[in-house]
C-alpha cells in the first residue's frame, strides 16, 4: 500500500511539473489557459488537458465583429487525451465521440471525418455550451489511446476552433500540439503502402479557406441532403464547391445492384441535377452509358478519358479547365467511383482559381467526399501547384482587363504567351491531338474504381442493416412473448387451475 501511494505521488508530481504554468511555458503558449491536472488518475496514466478558451479577444470568422458572437461559455471548452474513461462530476462534464462519429474506411485510411460529422460535432458542442445544466461546468472532450481516433478527435475540435472560435489554423494547431503531443497524419484510400500524407494543419487551412471562399457555411448546410445523397443507393454524390462542382459515382446503362454495389442510370440523376442548376456533365471513365441520355435532357456532356488510378495529361487538364470556366451552371464530374480521377481534376480547378495548396485542396476534397485523390494523383497535384497558380493569375488578370476595358492588346499578347506554356512548366507538347482513350485501356476485370465503389456500397449496406437488425430483434422478441403468453393461457393455466381445484376438494 505504501509503495503504491509513493508511486502515485511521483505520478502526480510529474504531471504538476508538466502542467505547471511556469513563466517560460506561459510565454511559449499564451493561449493555454488554466492548465491543471484532472481530479482523477488511473494507475500511471497521465492525463493532459488543453483549455481552448482564451481570455484575450479572438479573431472572428468573416462577418463576425464582436467577441460576444462566440458561443456562450466557450472559455469552458477543453480537449483531453485520457487512458481511462472518467466520470463526470458537479464541476466537470466529460464526453467522447470516438465511437459515435466514426470514419468509414476503404482500406488503411482513417480520416479526416466528413463534412456532415464536422457539422454534427459543432452542433453538439454548441448545444453543450448553451445548456443550462452545464452552465457552471468545464466541458471536456476526451479521446482515448487509439491514435487514429485521437487524430480525428483533434481534427473535429480544431475545426470548431477555426469555425466558431475564430482561431487561425496555426493557432488551433499549436494548441493541440502542445508539449510532446503528436498526431498521426491522414493517408489516402489506396490499397498498400502510402508515401503522401496530409496533416491536421492542412485540414485546418482547408476549412479556413473554405469559409473564406464561401465553400463552407453551416448556416445553410443541409445535413439531411448530404447524408442522403452520399449513400451509394441514393446516388453517391457530394458537392465539393456549392453551386459549382458535384463529384458523383459513374452512371451505368440501367439501375441495378451488381457485384456488391449500386449502379444508377443517367435518368436517376437528371431530376436532382436540374433542380440544382447543373448544366454540364464530364465523364472521365470508359463509356458505361450513352451520352445522349444526358444531352437529350438538355445537359452538355463531355468525355475526357484517362486510365483508372492514373494522372491526366496536360491536354486533359487544360480542356477540363476550359470547359468548367465556360460552363453557365454547375458541373457534375464522374469517373467510376467518383473519387480518384474526379477528385484530381476538381482539385486542379480549385488550385488554379482559389490558390489553395495541393495539400489543402486534397484535404478539402476528402472532407467533402472521403477517399478522393488516390496514389500518384497526390504527387501530381503537388507538381502542378505552382503552374496552376500561375495560370490562375493570368486568368484573373485577363478578367480584370476585360472588365476595365483597358490594356486589351497587352492581354492578347499575354494570352498568346500562355498558350505556349504547359501546366507543368515545360514546352507545350499538347498542340497535337491527344490520343483518344479506348475502352480497351481498362481491363475488363475489377479496377481500382470498381473495388472502391464496391467497398463503399457494402460498408453502407452493413451500416443500414444495423437498425433493421434491431427492429427484427424487437419484433421477434414481441412475437415470442405473445406465443409464450398464448401457451401459458391455453395450456399451462388450465392445468394449474385444475390442480388447484383438486387440492380444494381434498
Amino acid at each position: 500500500m505504501e509503495s503504491r501511494l509513493v508511486r502515485r505521488s511521483h505520478v502526480l508530481a510529474r504531471v504538476r511539473s508538466v502542467l505547471a504554468p511556469s513563466p517560460a511555458r506561459a510565454r511559449a503558449h499564451p493561449d493555454l489557459v488554466g492548465l491543471a491536472p484532472l481530479p482523477r488518475f488511473h494507475k500511471e496514466c497521465v492525463t493532459l488537458v488543453w483549455w481552448l478558451g482564451s481570455r484575450s479577444a479572438c479573431r472572428m470568422p468573416r462577418g463576425v465583429t464582436s467577441e460576444k458572437s462566440q458561443p456562450p461559455g466557450a472559455d469552458r471548452l477543453c480537449f483531453a487525451i485520457l487512458y481511462s474513461r472518467p466520470k463526470s462530476s458537479s464541476n466537470v462534464h466529460y464526453f467522447s465521440i470516438d465511437n459515435e462519429l466514426e470514419y468509414e474506411n476503404f482500406y488503411a485510411d482513417f480520416g479526416p471525418l466528413n463534412l456532415a460529422m464536422v457539422y454534427r460535432y459543432c452542433c453538439k458542442i454548441n448545444k453543450k455550451l448553451k445548456s443550462i445544466t452545464m452552465m457552471r461546468k468545464k466541458i471536456i472532450h476526451f479521446t482515448g489511446s487509439d491514435q487514429r481516433k485521437q487524430a480525428n478527435a483533434a481534427f473535429l475540435i480544431g475545426c470548431y476552433m477555426v469555425i466558431y472560435l475564430g482561431r487561425a489554423p496555426e493557432e488551433a494547431y499549436r494548441i493541440l500540439m502542445c508539449g510532446d503531443t503528436s498526431y498521426i497524419p491522414f493517408r489516402d484510400a489506396a490499397y498498400g503502402s502510402c508515401n503522401f500524407y496530409i496533416t491536421l494543419l492542412d485540414c485546418f487551412h482547408a476549412v479556413k479557406k473554405a469559409m473564406q471562399y464561401d465553400f463552407l457555411n453551416f448556416n445553410s448546410f443541409n445535413l439531411d441532403e448530404y447524408e442522403h445523397y452520399e449513400k451509394a443507393e441514393n446516388g453517391d454524390l457530394n458537392w465539393i464547391i456549392p453551386d459549382r462542382f458535384i463529384a458523383f459515382c459513374g452512371p451505368h446503362s440501367r439501375t441495378r445492384l451488381e457485384s456488391g454495389y449500386h449502379q444508377h442510370s443517367p435518368e436517376a440523376y437528371i431530376s436532382y441535377f436540374k433542380n440544382h442548376n447543373v448544366t454540364t456533365i464530364i465523364r472521365l471513365n470508359k463509356r458505361m452509358y450513352d451520352a445522349k441520355r444526358f444531352t437529350n435532357a438538355g445537359f452538355d456532356h463531355y468525355d475526357l478519358f484517362f486510365a483508372d488510378g492514373s494522372t491526366p495529361t496536360d491536354a486533359i487538364v487544360k480542356e477540363f479547365l476550359d470547359i468548367c470556366e465556360n460552363a453557365e451552371g454547375a458541373i457534375a464530374v464522374h469517373c467510376k467511383a467518383g473519387l480518384g480521377r474526379t477528385g484530381t481534376l476538381i482539385a486542379c480547378y480549385i488550385m488554379k482559381h482559389y490558390r489553395m495548396t495541393a495539400a489543402e485542396t486534397i484535404a478539402w476534397v476528402r472532407i467533402c467526399r472521403p477517399g478522393s485523390v488516390i496514389g500518384p494523383q497526390q504527387q501530381f497535384l503537388v507538381m502542378k501547384q505552382a503552374n496552376l497558380w500561375l495560370d490562375g493569375d493570368y486568368f484573373r488578370q485577363k478578367l480584370r482587363c476585360q472588365e476595365n476595358g483597358k490594356h486589351r492588346a497587352a492581354v492578347s499578347k499575354l494570352l498568346l504567351a500562355v498558350d505556349d506554356i504547359s501546366i507543368n512548366g515545360v514546352e507545350n507538347q499538347d498542340k497535337q491531338e491527344p490520343e483518344l482513350y479506348s475502352d480497351d485501356d481498362e481491363i475488363h476485370g475489377l479496377t481500382q474504381g470498381d473495388r472502391l465503389r464496391a467497398l463503399k456500397s457494402r460498408r453502407q449496406s452493413k451500416t443500414n442493416a444495423i437498425p433493421l437488425t434491431c427492429s427484427l430483434a424487437v419484433l421477434t422478441s414481441a412475437l415470442c412473448s405473445v406465443v409464450i403468453w398464448w401457451i401459458v393461457c391455453d395450456y399451462i393455466l388450465p392445468i394449474l387451475l385444475f390442480c388447484l381445484d383438486g387440492f380444494r376438494t381434498q
